[in-house]
């Protein structure tokens, strides 16, 4: 989906496909089947922006024989689809029935992460649509916290300089700009939009900046204006969002509270949980643990790593952090001129939900997909941008 702001530029919308992992380039073709095209036919759009994940072996099969890259691209035409993002973050095993600290590996400091991103970067100049210059990929934070010193950091700031290089190159090559966006997230070497501000002022040029996924902002209880005025005054750009909600618990300390969020600790993703304290801030590395007891103060509201669908809050005692994200996003995109042009729905959660909650049938899950982006259109379109045909 394509909007036109007020500035005259072009801002793209589209969805996640790591809703639907799959490792391989056959897999990859059935999602575009069986959900995307549905998606778009729901929505009535004759055109459709999906932010596709493409694991290790898919990207690999891709990048050695352009024969079904050029298939691909056939297909995402003719089924009315168009990518110019990537999800760069998982590396493989993200449809695994344990992903948890896994989605961390290969990090910044691994010569596989490196190679694995950039050849995402060619794949996507080479998927772009023909009107289209510019992608954007968006990646880990580096490296989850542990074990991550100075030497750690030294070698991540040289993979990620050599990538720029690269990219360099493959613009002066395809002409297509390819920008990486670094993910903050809870848990991670950079949490926090502040965190990343150090590391990326470290690098040349202006190829990597931040992806401000709006889940992980609430989590860490980021107020949205001073995380963006703060990038911007670091220079530091924001090449891709993602709109997305967390898991918000404003009174963790009654028991049909901690009820309510326990049916959504379940044992495939991190569900980092996080409160701010008068110390600061404070938190778990899952749901599981901070409801285990007394290992997180739970006087003040607690908001856990857990994309819920963005159309559907969970039912009271719980909620979601919407309003973060249409604060966010009419910073991101309300302004004289967007912060970017790259806005992602990425709810990867469906199928992790409680289990009343959860889609039962395909066609379930393509109506939620459907009804996520039907109502970031009406925020978009409530801060004056236009969609267009």
């Amino acid at each position: 989906m394509r909007f036109r702001h007020p500035d005259g530029s072009t801002v793209h919308l589209a969805y996640c496909t790591n809703v639907h992992p799959a490792e391989t380039l056959d897999g990859v073709l059935a999602q575009l089947r069986d959900h995307c095209e549905p998606v778009r036919r729901s929505l009535g759009r004759d055109r459709l922006g999906i932010g596709l994940w493409l694991a290790k072996d898919a990207a690999r099969e891709l990048i050695t024989d352009p024969v079904p890259l050029r298939g691909l691209r056939g297909e995402l035409d003719r089924r009315g689809l168009e990518v110019v993002t990537l999800n760069g973050f998982p590396y493989e095993g993200f449809g695994a029935e344990e992903v948890k600290y896994r989605v961390y590996r290969p990090d910044w400091t691994d010569p596989e992460r490196l190679e694995h991103t950039t050849d995402l970067a060619r794949l996507l100049a080479a998927l772009l649509p023909d009107d289209v210059r510019d992608g954007t990929i968006s990646t880990l934070p580096l490296a989850w916290r542990t074990d991550f010193d100075e030497r750690a950091a030294a070698t991540a700031t040289a993979a990620l300089t050599t990538l720029s290089e690269r990219l360099d190159a493959l613009q002066e090559l395809t002409g297509r700009s390819i920008r990486i966006a670094l993910e903050p997230e809870p848990g991670c070497t950079v949490e926090t939009t502040a965190d990343a501000i150090g590391p990326l002022s470290a690098l040349p040029g202006d190829r990597i900046g931040v992806c401000v996924d709006t889940c992980h902002l609430a989590t860490s209880f980021e107020d949205p204006a001073t995380a963006l005025t703060a990038l911007g005054a670091a220079g530091v750009t924001i090449p891709k969002a993602q709109l997305s909600a967390a898991l918000h618990a404003q009174e963790p300390s009654r028991p049909e509270v901690r009820a309510a969020l326990a049916a959504f600790a379940e044992p495939r993703f991190l569900h980092q949980t996080r409160t701010l304290t008068p110390d600061g801030l404070r938190g778990t590395d899952d749901l599981g643990e901070a409801l285990t007891g007394e290992v997180l103060p739970d006087e003040a509201p607690w908001r856990a790593h857990f994309h819920v669908p963005l159309h559907t809050p969970p039912a009271p005692p719980l909620t979601s952090t919407l309003p973060v994200l249409q604060e966010a996003l009419a910073l991101l995109v309300g302004g004289a001129e967007p912060c970017t042009r790259h806005l992602e729905v990425e709810t990867y959660t469906w199928q992790a939900l409680p289990s009343e909650l959860r889609p039962r049938t395909r066609t379930q899950l393509v109506d939620g997909i459907a009804a996520e982006l039907a109502l970031a259109g009406d925020l978009l379109t409530d801060l004056g941008l236009k969609e267009l045909p």
